[in-house]
């Protein structure tokens, strides 16, 4: 299961940055929310809309390094 958070982690920040024209997650990023994601929106694995959505609305929960993330990231 942590592959699969992770490469939807990959997915929901590329398409959640493409309007910005940002490049994808970096590694650390991807490291600094997979627990997060996991934790807090594993239901939405496999769909980015809804994943980046979640981890926004759960921004207050988040660790700090997933919520800079977050932040750096739009949301």
């Amino acid at each position: 299961m942590k592959k699969s958070v992770c490469a939807a982690l990959v997915v929901l920040i590329a398409a959640g940055t493409s309007a910005s024209a940002q490049s994808g997650p970096s590694p650390q990023e991807q490291m600094a929310c997979r627990s997060d994601a996991g934790k807090f929106c594993a239901e939405h694995i496999g769909k980015p809309p809804q994943m980046n959505a979640c981890l926004r609305e759960n921004k207050a929960k988040l660790s700090d390094s997933c919520r800079k993330v977050v932040d750096s990231r739009g949301g």
